[in-house]
């Protein structure tokens, strides 16, 4: 073996993070470094020009057009690796989190999981996929004589949806490892919070994930159906301008945008109300507290919109930073922390991907 050879010999696997949103896809690609995530490239591409819209529209596309979006991403961004994990839209899955029996033998206690799932489940169990995690006990641990209950969260993902996924994968010449709901990738990306409750507003394209993350586990979540799709087009119709020049306004001059320009303030202030009820009611059944609110998605990336949250909300709030959990040149430090909210799940991916190595 040559000097050269056992340079090359060296050097760790590249991973990829597959993010496959409703208006644009992104990828992040990270590989080990002694012991830390070293980012070595990342790209976004909307898909609102290859269904005939503008960017920041959300879309729905064949597996073939998403694969050729793919494909094209891949090629801009530079990416050198096949090796990845792929997320899972929120809406095309069910979570629910259940109080069932508890059982000291683990085989018995997953026959009960399983044959509860099914009532959770409104379809055939055999057109899903299924999954479960046994949520932690905060406080003193019971004894096994003393422990009725156990609180479980019951993941199903339907089968014509992964295999939509694998043939977007297979067109773009990707191997994926695993397929995840990209709340669990969020949650790996920008919660740190390891007990208490923390709220991940997640402001997508075509719709709003609230979550309540609480020891690392979905606690609760809801969905509303406005998104940042619907204040970029606040501003065009009021302005008219286009779309896309819209949604550069949208990310440039943000909650304090200029009058002329339609402010986004009206539509956020629907998100924030509902995700302020989800709060209080979350607050109120569980008679917990939320430490904070992270703000995440494409959404996410407004100008001003954690400084509009926090008096919303009265509590921390911070917007996500995903890319601190990976080394990067300092110089791109601030372009990272702009555009991190896009970016939360394709990190989270690719940090997954990357504990396999």
């Amino acid at each position: 073996m040559s000097f050269l050879d056992s340079l090359f010999a060296k050097k760790e696997q590249s991973v990829l993070g597959v993010d496959i949103g409703s208006s644009s896809l992104k990828v992040v690609q990270l590989r080990k470094e002694g012991g830390k995530a070293v980012l070595e490239t990342y790209g976004e591409l909307a898909l609102g020009p290859y269904g005939g819209g503008e960017v920041g529209q959300a879309t729905s596309l064949s597996a073939e057009q998403i694969s050729e979006t793919l494909r094209d991403l891949l090629r801009e961004a530079k990416v050198t690796t096949k090796s990845s994990g792929v997320s899972i839209p929120f809406s095309r899955s069910l979570l629910s989190l259940v109080n069932l029996p508890y059982r000291k033998n683990k085989d018995e206690q997953k026959t009960i999981i399983e044959l509860e799932a099914r009532k959770y489940i409104p379809v055939p169990i055999g057109e899903v996929q299924l999954d479960w995690f046994i949520v932690p006990k905060i406080g003193p641990k019971e004894s096994d004589g003393e422990q009725q209950t156990v609180e479980v969260l019951i993941v199903a993902v339907h089968n014509d949806e992964l295999a939509t996924l694998q043939q977007v994968m297979k067109g773009a010449d990707l191997n994926a490892s695993f397929y995840e709901i990209e709340i669990f990738s969020t949650i790996r990306a920008v919660v740190d919070e390891p007990i208490k409750p923390v709220l991940v507003l997640d402001i997508g394209a075509a719709s709003t994930k609230i979550y309540v993350i609480e020891q690392g586990v979905v606690a609760f979540s809801h969905s509303i159906s406005t998104g940042s799709q619907d204040i970029t087009r606040a501003i065009s119709v009021s302005s008219g301008v286009s779309i896309s020049r819209a949604e550069a306004v949208k990310k440039e001059q943000g909650i304090g945008s200029d009058p002329e320009h339609g402010s986004p303030e009206l539509v956020f202030s629907r998100i924030f109300s509902e995700a302020r009820r989800v709060l209080m009611q979350y607050e109120t059944t569980s008679k917990k507290s939320i430490s904070s609110v992270v703000l995440t998605g494409g959404g996410g990336v407004t100008r001003s919109l954690s400084a509009y949250a926090r008096n919303v909300f009265s509590i921390d709030v911070h917007v996500a930073d995903p890319f601190s959990k990976t080394e990067a040149p300092a110089f791109m430090r601030p372009i990272l922390e702009d555009i991190g909210p896009e970016f939360a799940v394709a990190v989270g991916l690719a940090l997954r991907k990357l504990a396999e190595i």
